[in-house]
C-alpha cells in the first residue's frame, strides 16, 4: 500500500492482556501512525487513501489497523496501542469520563439507520409504535435509534428496545421476521435493504452527527503537522469517492471487507470535508449519555473537541 501497512486486529489484541491501561500514545518520532478502522462507510476514505498512496504523497506513514468490533477497538485504544481511531461520540465520552486524554479531531462520515422486517407495513418511524426494534443498547446504535424516532416525533415509550448486541444476529433477526425493526449501521444497513428489508430513517439524512476520529491529545500536541498530513490525504480520497463512487464498488468488498452484496446494493455517503462535529450535537450526545446515568463524571463538550487539524478547510 505504497508506505501504508494494514494490520489486522488479532496479533495486537492478543497482546493486550500484557500491557497496563495507558492514558497517553506512543511518542516515538519515527512510529507510524496507528489508526484504528473498521469495515464500515466511516473508514472507507482512509482505506482508499492508503490504497492509492495519498499518504505517502503527503511524507508520512500510517499504518491502519482492523478490527471487527468496536469492543475490540476501544480496548486497543484503551491500552494506548493505537493513536486514533474511527470512533463514535459516545465511545469518546465514556474515555473522557474513564480518564483517557482523548480529543475529537473530526466528524467522519458513516451512517446509522432503521430498517423495518421485510414485509412490514412500515413506511416510516412513526409506524413503529408499539413495535419491536432490535439494537445494542447504551451504544450508538441506540443513540441514533432513539434520536431517529424523536426526530420523527415518536415518544421514547413507544416501541419496545429488543438487545440484540451481535450485529449479525441482529440482521438475521430483522431479516427473518423476529423482530419488528432494527437499528443498524453501514454496511449491514445496505445489505438488509437488498435482502428484503425496508430502510426507513438514517442518520445522514436527519443531519445526526455521532461518528467520529478521536486521537490522544498527547499525540496531537506532539505530532500536529503529521495529524493535519493525515486529513490531507482523507480530503484528497474522500473527494476521489464523491466524484465516481461506482469505481470504488469492487474495492468495498475486495478490499474494505463489506459484504459480497454491498457490491452492488450499497448507497455511498457523500463524504464532507474534515471539520469538527458541531458543539450541539456533542451536546445532545452527552444530554443522552446522562438521562440514562451513563457517565461517571460531568464531561464538557468543549472539553472533547480539539480542532487544530482541521483548522481553515
Amino acid at each position: 500500500m505504497n508506505g501504508t501497512r494494514h494490520t489486522p486486529a488479532a496479533p495486537l489484541l492478543l497482546a493486550l492482556a500484557l500491557l497496563p491501561l495507558a492514558s497517553c500514545a506512543r511518542t516515538e518520532e519515527s512510529s507510524p501512525i496507528r489508526l484504528g478502522i473498521m469495515p464500515d462507510a466511516d473508514s472507507l476514505p482512509f482505506m482508499v487513501a492508503a490504497d492509492e498512496g495519498l499518504f505517502t504523497r503527503e511524507g508520512i506513514e500510517v499504518e491502519l489497523v482492523s478490527f471487527a468490533n468496536a469492543q475490540e477497538r476501544d480496548a486497543a485504544m484503551q491500552s494506548g496501542r493505537l493513536d486514533g481511531t474511527i470512533s463514535d461520540l459516545l465511545a469518546a465520552a465514556f474515555s473522557a469520563a474513564g480518564g483517557f486524554d482523548v480529543v475529537v479531531t473530526s466528524v467522519t462520515d458513516g451512517r446509522y439507520g432503521i430498517a423495518a422486517a421485510p414485509g412490514s407495513a412500515a413506511a416510516a418511524p412513526a409506524d413503529l409504535k408499539g413495535k419491536s426494534i432490535g439494537m445494542s443498547t447504551n451504544t450508538i446504535i441506540q443513540y441514533a435509534v432513539d434520536s431517529l424516532m424523536a426526530e420523527a416525533g415518536v415518544a421514547s415509550d413507544a416501541w419496545t428496545t429488543t438487545a440484540v448486541p451481535k450485529m449479525p444476529v441482529r440482521m438475521e433477526m430483522l431479516l427473518a421476521g423476529q423482530v419488528d425493526a432494527a437499528g443498524l449501521p453501514e454496511p449491514f444497513l445496505s445489505v438488509a435493504a437488498a435482502r428484503g428489508a425496508r430502510i426507513l430513517a438514517t442518520t445522514d439524512e436527519a443531519g445526526i452527527d455521532a461518528a467520529v476520529v478521536l486521537f490522544f491529545k498527547r499525540f496531537v500536541d506532539g505530532h500536529l503537522a503529521d495529524v493535519k498530513k493525515l486529513y490531507h490525504a482523507y480530503d484528497d480520497a474522500r473527494q476521489r469517492i464523491n466524484a465516481d463512487p461506482d469505481k470504488y464498488r469492487d474495492f468495498l468488498v475486495e478490499k474494505a471487507s463489506f459484504p459480497e452484496e454491498a457490491r452492488a446494493s450499497y448507497s455511498f455517503v457523500a463524504y464532507r470535508k474534515p471539520s469538527l462535529p458541531a458543539e450541539s450535537q456533542v451536546e445532545a450526545v452527552l444530554e443522552w449519555m446522562n438521562a440514562r446515568g451513563l457517565l461517571s463524571r460531568e464531561i464538557k463538550a468543549r472539553e472533547m473537541l480539539d480542532g487544530r487539524a482541521v483548522a481553515g478547510w
